[in-house]
């Protein structure tokens, strides 16, 4: 029978977890040494999977990363295979302890401060891409606006200086309360595109009955150029207008009016302080709080001593976790906007058991049981430095370091509200071989395990996978960060070179279609 130190084949988290993380393949009867004790596993079991350390008694808790991520269904023995057959979410019973994990940042000082090459706009923020948009109010404009947008597929022959044309279209903007919640989001949504530093210019274009109309929202939003209210984005309504054929020629009218303008931005040095890095986490699998997501938080906590922000979302993927991001919150307010956006969140999903029965079936193939141990492993991305904000879905990230935004776990949906914050740079971990991109933000994906790197290794910018074979922790985080402040300069990232990004901008529709 084959013997093995554990550690050669399995990862222990910390000394109180009750399972190991397999690195390689368990095959039965394989002998792990666990200090003094001997474990036979039991079951086959795959990477990213976990086995039982010691035996667990029907009813009492499992841990992993020396925190609760389910209770046991059943009784399980050391090496058994420990994963829905046997491990369930329960009631976790927890008093909050308020901002008792916050630490100072120690900021690098004003000599050692770095810089990347982007976009300085009339506002002064800092754009990473320069693109010109042209935004649907609602989904009856959408596909007139890509046909504007097709009429200049072949923009940056004559104008390099500018990305692309981005048509920013929809399902929503109609059918809903006026100025209700999910109007309100939408427009918030909208606006931060359209205002977003990595936008040079933009236009509107509406049907002309809807709900959301176009004029009501650049008013509401003040979309006006910053300082100039005179200089207000340029709508045209179909029903106004004409038609679709008189609208895509109005309107593309106008966009060619734009595009010198737009070209004529320039690449600057400016400090790593004005990036805001969005984090998500897609198709993730039992690697991802081993490897890809604390090596981002790593990445998280660097730019946060430049001065810069990182942004954690998912509200329903910290549930299990929620604790260790209150106990980092800077004050006591902070820490309480966080516990309502979670019990909202649980009144949201009321009567349809959505929040602890999270992980998606690829999550469960990738060795991820419960949402619990997918939060843990989730918040990781966060890094360890004070939670200084908490922000609605698609608000304005107005505060600098490390912050939380409210948004659902779907990926395009969470991104799109990350970005219409003002993310000008994402990372986003994946497992099992997501292929995200959003434009007008590049997308950096990293693969948490080599086998997902190689085998997609034209969607994947860095594989964290090494870290399992031993390469320290850190050293992917330096070239995690390093990765960011090039993308953010201008190279390309793998979603950028395929072309992906465009359909995946998705709002959040939070009530009922009327």
């Amino acid at each position: 029978m084959a013997t093995f130190p554990l550690t050669e084949r399995a990862i222990v988290l910390r000394p109180e977890d009750d399972v190991a993380i397999a690195k390689k393949e368990l095959a039965t009867g394989t002998i792990l040494e666990d200090g003094p004790a001997r474990i036979e596993v039991r079951h086959d079991i795959k990477p990213g999977h976990k086995v039982a350390r010691r035996r667990v008694r029907t009813g009492a808790p499992v841990r992993r990363y020396g925190q609760v991520i389910g209770f046991a269904t059943q009784d399980i023995e050391a090496g058994d295979h420990v994963h829905t057959q046997n491990l369930s979410v329960g009631e976790l019973q927890r008093e909050y302890e308020f901002c008792t994990d916050v630490h100072p940042v120690e900021p690098y000082p004003p000599e050692a401060m770095r810089t990347f090459d982007g976009f300085k706009r009339e506002d002064g923020r800092v754009g990473t891409r320069n693109y010109v948009a042209i935004i649907s109010g609602v989904n009856c404009s959408a596909s007139v606006s890509a046909f504007v947008k097709d009429k200049f597929r072949d923009v940056q022959r004559d104008y390099p200086n500018v990305d692309g044309v981005l048509a920013i279209t929809h399902k929503s903007g109609c059918g809903t309360k006026l100025f209700g919640e999910d109007h309100l989001a939408l427009q918030r949504v909208l606006a931060g595109y359209a205002k977003h530093p990595n936008v040079a210019a933009y236009i509107l274009i509406g049907l002309g009955c809807e709900v959301n109309q176009s004029a009501v929202m650049v008013e509401r939003q003040r979309m006006a150029a910053p300082g100039y209210p005179e200089r207000k984005p340029f709508i045209v309504n179909i029903q106004e207008a004409g038609g679709i054929r008189k609208t895509v020629e109005r309107a593309a009218a106008e966009v060619a009016k734009l595009l010198p303008r737009a070209d004529a931005a320039r690449r600057t040095r400016q400090p790593v302080s004005e990036l805001v890095l969005a984090t998500n986490c897609g198709g993730s699998d039992g690697n991802s709080g081993i490897t890809a997501n604390p090596a981002l938080g790593w990445a998280v906590d660097e730019l946060v001593r430049y001065g810069g922000t990182g942004v954690l979302a998912e509200t329903p993927e910290i549930y299990g976790a929620e604790h260790l991001l209150i106990r980092r919150a800077i004050n006591e307010g902070v820490a309480k906007k966080l516990i309502d956006r979670y019990k909202w969140w649980e009144w949201y999903c009321r009567g349809i058991e959505a929040m602890d029965n999270n992980p998606a079936p690829g999550n469960k193939a990738g060795g991820i049981t419960t949402v619990f141990e997918k939060s843990l492993g989730g918040v990781t991305k966060g890094g360890t430095t004070p939670m200084m904000d908490v922000f609605l879905y698609g608000e304005p990230i107005t505060t600098r370091g490390f912050v939380f935004m409210d948004t659902p776990g779907h990926d395009p949906v969470s991104i799109t509200g990350l970005v219409a914050g003002g993310c000008n740079i994402i990372c986003f971990t994946t497992g099992r071989g997501s292929v995200f991109g959003c434009k007008p933000v590049p997308s950096i994906k990293l693969a948490t395990n080599s086998l997902v790197y190689r085998h997609m290794e034209e969607d994947m910018d860095i594989n964290c996978g090494v870290i399992l074979e031993g390469t320290p922790l850190p050293v992917v985080g330096r070239q995690i960060f390093e990765e960011v402040v090039a993308v953010a300069s201008g190279k390309k990232s793998k979603s950028e070179l395929s072309g992906v990004g465009e359909e995946e901008f998705a709002p959040w529709i939070i009530g009922p279609v009327m």
